[in-house]
């Protein structure tokens, strides 16, 4: 394939054949891998995943991240701001199970010299769990971005949500980038409840080796385990009572743990879910200040610190 108007030639459920003003007709084959992957994942979900752009579906967006955050008055995001995203060119994907929507991505481009998109928000269904949606609209988002010469796309996520550390870290390969104590101040929603939004920036550099393995199914994950075998060191564990247990923060690796869902902790107790908030951004901002920096996540709830970078 030779140019963006044969990308979804062979029957493609990403819909990735508009390219914006000043874009070139030459695809690489990076770009082209991409949408290939972004094709096989919306298949593998069983959803077709397209820009969105009409207003009874943005509306729908907007209803369906109202439910998922329960925000019902107060939704994540509104249809005027949606729309004027959409007409400026910013990315607004949904992903579709027949004609229902069951997810959604949002995102802004950065200041023009900084080649990169911001991705806001993104959410899936809760009966879709389990399906791989959010996978088909990262990679989809991704191609999108390439088509129009962006090199790399960041976002921010609660660092207390294991199944997201592991996702953004592992499945994607995005790179831990920046702890934000406190990011968004006050979110009283169903997800984050009273607690402050410390969020962990990630860069995904689209091009990037371990990116391109990771869209096509080939995640290498980080196992605590085997860093514990060789040497590494417990800088955050989990206590008896699933309490933060604060550790040792002088190694060479180290392990900052993280409780198993912090969401059903916020609701039966979200003291002890404060102490882990604090705990958290407490070690990581120790052993970061010190030189090191997070490179991955055991999916059993472990960031893996390194002080080498290696």
């Amino acid at each position: 394939m030779t140019s963006s108007e044969n990308l979804s030639s062979m029957g493609s459920v990403t819909n990735l054949t508009s390219v914006g003003p000043g874009v070139g007709s030459t695809v690489d084959a990076d770009l082209d891998r991409a949408v290939q992957a972004a094709d096989a994942a919306a298949l593998a979900a069983g959803v077709s995943v397209r820009e969105v752009g009409d207003l009874d579906e943005l509306a729908a967006v907007v209803e369906l991240y109202a439910g998922i955050w329960g925000r019902d008055g107060n939704p994540p995001m509104t249809l005027e701001l949606l729309r004027a995203f959409g007409k400026a060119g910013n990315y607004v994907g949904g992903a579709f199970d027949g004609d229902r929507l069951v997810g959604a991505c949002v995102g802004f481009f950065h200041a023009p010299g900084e080649d990169a998109l911001h991705s806001h928000i993104a959410g899936v269904a809760g009966d879709m769990a389990g399906r791989h949606v959010g996978f088909a609209l990262k990679l989809h988002q991704r191609a999108w971005a390439m088509l129009r010469g962006v090199a790399e796309i960041a976002w921010t996520f609660d660092p207390l949500v294991s199944r997201n550390a592991y996702f953004n870290l592992v499945k994607l390969a995005a790179l831990p980038d920046e702890y934000l104590p406190n990011f968004y101040g006050a979110m009283v929603d169903s997800i984050n409840g009273d607690d402050d939004s410390d969020r962990l920036l990630v860069r995904w550099r689209l091009r990037d080796p371990a990116v391109v393995a990771a869209c096509s199914g080939h995640t290498v994950s980080v196992l605590a385990a085997d860093e514990v075998a060789r040497g590494a060191v417990v800088a955050l564990g989990i206590g008896a009572d699933g309490a933060p247990e604060p550790g040792r923060l002088d190694g060479t690796t180290s392990l900052v743990g993280v409780p198993p869902d912090i969401s059903a902790l916020r609701l039966a107790d979200p003291a002890l879910a404060q102490r882990w908030r604090v705990a958290v951004r407490e070690a990581l901002a120790a052993l970061v200040a010190e030189g090191a920096a997070i490179s991955g996540f055991d999916k059993a709830g472990w960031y893996i610190v390194r002080r080498d970078h290696s």
